[in-house]
């Protein structure tokens, strides 16, 4: 389509002055995003940046702009952003909505889900590569654009405060999933690694944030950079597993459904041997963990939407949170169920 205003947005960039057709992107919950097109292929990536959930756009900008300068080299496709006409990193316009535009990569597709083991041992392999590149980064110079974005004890103390406000209409569907919240909340609170090393973190390693080769399967890079900043390694490990092993959608209604693929558990690990050196075996014992809080912490941030009236993830339906919530603790539970078996099965991967 042609979107008039997009294109009055995108001729602000250092682009050329081309008849570009515009593609919205619906997989994310977070920001509108199109692709834009020339002659029917992508070649630039517009997006709107979400003030309501990036606050500090400043510096989620100056994170992304300074991570682009490592994430280049063997085995990791570079993405450049396109300055504005200002020489600026991204626009604003008068009404105060920030826009940013970046490079497509051609021929690339992105899985929300995958069953397939190439896949799994691709995200696996583009993960430590994204780390093993950012090594060099100057870590004190990134800052925190979400501040308490893997905070799991104040994600406990926004949950307890969502309970605050009853609504028996929206209390009654999910006493399930408040007594799991409950119950599990301070266990993992109790056994969380917090001496493991600070890193520069992706922390939002989702599937459907890699793009892979159309044709080889070939994982490319990492994308939506939004949240780079510090973090620990196993928060993008467990990310990445939770919608990587469980071959469901993360709303799925059926719970019977909600599965934990060995399979693409282990070629996840296999791939993640290849670019690994810069990890500490602590840090490795820890990916266990990382797959059982991952899961959580992004269903309690579901429930405590829910419970908020949905203020913070995009909905296309009045329950689609408390669904995120219910079959995220349902795979937080066979992550529990499967502990001894993720250890083991790493133990020996790694060969610790």
């Amino acid at each position: 389509m042609k979107y008039p205003v997009l294109s009055l947005i995108a001729s602000q960039f250092e682009i050329e002055t081309l008849d570009y057709e515009f593609k919205e992107i619906n997989q994310g919950y977070i920001n509108n995003t199109f692709f834009v097109l020339v002659e029917g292929i992508p070649k630039y990536i517009l997006q709107r940046i979400n003030k309501g959930v990036f606050p500090n756009i400043p510096t989620l900008m100056e994170n992304m702009v300074r991570s682009l300068n490592y994430l280049s080299g063997e085995g990791y496709q570079s993405i450049s952003l396109i300055p504005t006409k200002n020489k600026k990193p991204f626009l604003t316009l008068e009404d105060g909505k920030c826009w940013r535009m970046m490079t497509a990569i051609e021929n690339s597709i992105a899985y929300s889900t995958s069953e397939d083991p190439v896949i799994a041992y691709e995200t696996g392999r583009i993960l430590v590569r994204f780390h093993s590149l950012l090594q060099k980064a100057p870590k004190d110079k990134f800052q925190e654009s979400l501040v308490h974005f893997h905070d799991l004890e104040y994600r406990g103390k926004q949950f307890y405060q969502a309970l605050e406000m009853p609504n028996e209409l929206t209390i009654e569907p999910a006493k399930n999933a408040i007594n799991f919240a409950k119950k599990n909340l301070q266990l993992l609170l109790e056994a969380e690694p917090t001496h493991l090393p600070i890193r520069i973190c992706h922390n939002d390693t989702k599937l459907n944030n890699i793009l892979f080769h159309k044709d080889d399967k070939k994982a490319l890079c990492l994308i939506d950079l939004d949240t780079i900043m510090p973090g620990r390694f196993y928060y993008d490990f467990g990310d990445a597993i939770r919608t990587l092993v469980n071959t469901s959608p993360e709303d799925e209604k059926d719970l019977t459904k909600i599965n934990f693929s060995k399979t693409q558990f282990e070629s996840c690990i296999d791939g993640m041997k290849e670019h690994s050196s810069f990890l500490r075996q602590d840090e490795i014992e820890s990916l266990a963990f990382g797959a059982v809080l991952m899961p959580f912490l992004h269903g309690l941030r579901a429930l405590t939407d829910y419970l908020d009236g949905n203020k913070y993830y995009k909905v296309t339906y009045e329950n689609q949170n408390l669904d995120r919530c219910l079959s995220l603790f349902e795979f937080t539970k066979l992550g529990q169920i499967n502990y001894d078996y993720m250890e083991e099965t790493i133990i020996k991967k790694f060969k610790l």
